[in-house]
């Protein structure tokens, strides 16, 4: 039964704390929501299973059991329920865990009557099926690593929690991003993609926060930063391991008021964003090094989506190569050769989903007949798969590259020979055991 239907959204709330429930009840009244209160998991699971409910806010700790236990039966049950959890102050890990078990956002102790109320509006605008928002973007491929991608992006569409997006260049980092972005709620309000490493660190503050008209030479009108532009939406921060410590400190400190101060002003401006982040660095490292806050990679880092590169997806690379193709053909699309589909299949693919991209634009536009493209029309450099050993002997461009696979192929081989014992491979290969560990995890050895 549809909301109109039924008049005033019904919202279940699990709790056992009778003020807590009370100052719950009494807000969402105040909101014009129609309440029903369980005070145990056993409770709430036979009120889903009887009557329908609009949203529902649950306490992570209930007398039987965890609210955990709610989340996971709305999500096997497959009501059509989203559900935040309520965790106690400063509990990241089961606010990770209830997100990816399906919840939708969460609130922690004490309840931030504000915080709150942004939480039901964003959820009860939530659309019954998100996948069928219309969106542009899309990430292709029928691997099993690309399904479970777009399965993940399809819950956090549901939440307003921090996404970090991890993944190598060329991966589709920032297209996961904005497809979280246009299935949720926030899907109509503005994206804004900021590249990090990109901005010169003397600008980063008057770009970020914006400024006012003569705080410096040159600023000859007032102008709003990224965060302004992003207001009510999505503020997407690329190669956010790039940020300089400095404004670093600025950016937690935004992220904590969700207030920002333009340049040359006295005054701070409230905003409302999404944030998302992504590197290809390892963040983590980043943080054990001190280039990198921890206090504001714990803001950022609330739950990760790990962006799979090609080489783990070799069954997707002729379906996303075709519809590239479609994209830059002109009349009738081009199409691969047997002999340029297996030069693909067997290509290292460093730079991923872009590198292919480039790679098929080169060879359409070499190509001696548009509407076919042979293996040697793609110009490809003759290389192995990373996982193998040894490196290609030619392929030493460019260096960084180059370098990774001889390290990586040198460590698979000690690995390899010591039976995937890492303290006697650190030593075979003459270095300490925490240094094998920062390697392995930089080059995504597993």
């Amino acid at each position: 039964m549809s909301r109109k239907l039924r008049g005033q959204p019904r919202v279940l709330v699990i709790d056992d704390e009778p003020d807590l429930l009370e100052l719950l009840e009494l807000t969402l009244s105040r909101m014009g929501l129609d309440t029903t209160r369980a005070e145990s998991v056993a409770e709430a699971v036979r009120l889903l299973d009887k009557e329908p409910f609009d949203l529902c806010l649950t306490d992570m700790r209930l007398p039987d059991g965890e609210g955990l236990e709610v989340v996971q039966h709305i999500t096997d049950k497959g009501l059509d329920v989203p559900v935040a959890v309520i965790t106690a102050f400063g509990s990241a890990q089961n606010a990770v865990a209830a997100l990816k078990a399906g919840a939708f956002d969460y609130l922690s102790k004490p309840v931030a009557l504000e915080q709150l109320r942004a939480l039901v509006k964003q959820a009860l605008k939530v659309p019954e099926k998100a996948e069928t928002r219309s969106s542009n973007h899309s990430l292709l491929g029928e691997s099993p690593a690309m399904q479970q991608v777009r399965g993940l992006i399809e819950r956090l569409a549901k939440s307003q929690a921090p996404v970090f997006i991890n993944g190598e260049s060329g991966s589709g980092k920032e297209l996961a991003a904005r497809m979280i972005h246009s299935l949720g709620a926030r899907g109509e309000h503005p994206f804004i993609a900021v590249n990090c490493g990109a901005i010169p660190e003397n600008l980063m503050e008057s770009e970020f926060f914006g400024y006012r008209k003569g705080s410096f030479t040159g600023a000859e009108a007032d102008r709003d930063g990224f965060f302004q532009a992003a207001n009510g939406g999505t503020l997407f921060l690329d190669e956010v391991a790039d940020l300089p410590l400095a404004m670093q400190v600025k950016l937690l400190r935004a992220i904590q008021e969700k207030k920002v101060r333009k340049v040359g002003s006295t005054a701070e401006d409230p905003v409302d964003v999404r944030l998302i982040s992504a590197t290809h660095k390892k963040l983590a490292t980043l943080v054990e090094s001190g280039e990198f806050r921890q206090d504001l990679f714990y803001r950022l880092h609330v739950i990760e989506l790990a962006m799979p590169n090609l080489r783990e997806m070799r069954e997707d690379i002729s379906l996303i190569a075709n519809a590239i193709l479609a994209k830059l053909s002109r009349g009738t699309p081009a199409r691969l050769d047997a002999d340029a589909l297996t030069a693909l299949e067997h290509y290292s693919f460093p730079g991923n989903v872009r590198e292919l991209e480039n790679i098929l634009e080169r060879g359409l536009s070499l190509a001696a007949d548009p509407e076919r493209v042979s293996a040697e029309d793609l110009h490809l450099t003759p290389t192995r798969d990373e996982s193998e050993s040894p490196v290609a002997a030619g392929d030493k461009w460019p260096l960084q590259d180059y370098l990774d696979r001889v390290e990586r192929a040198a460590i698979t081989e000690a690995l390899e020979k010591t039976r995937y014992n890492r303290t006697a491979a650190a030593k075979l290969l003459g270095i300490t055991f925490r240094a094998m560990r920062y390697r392995m995890e930089r080059l995504g050895i597993k």
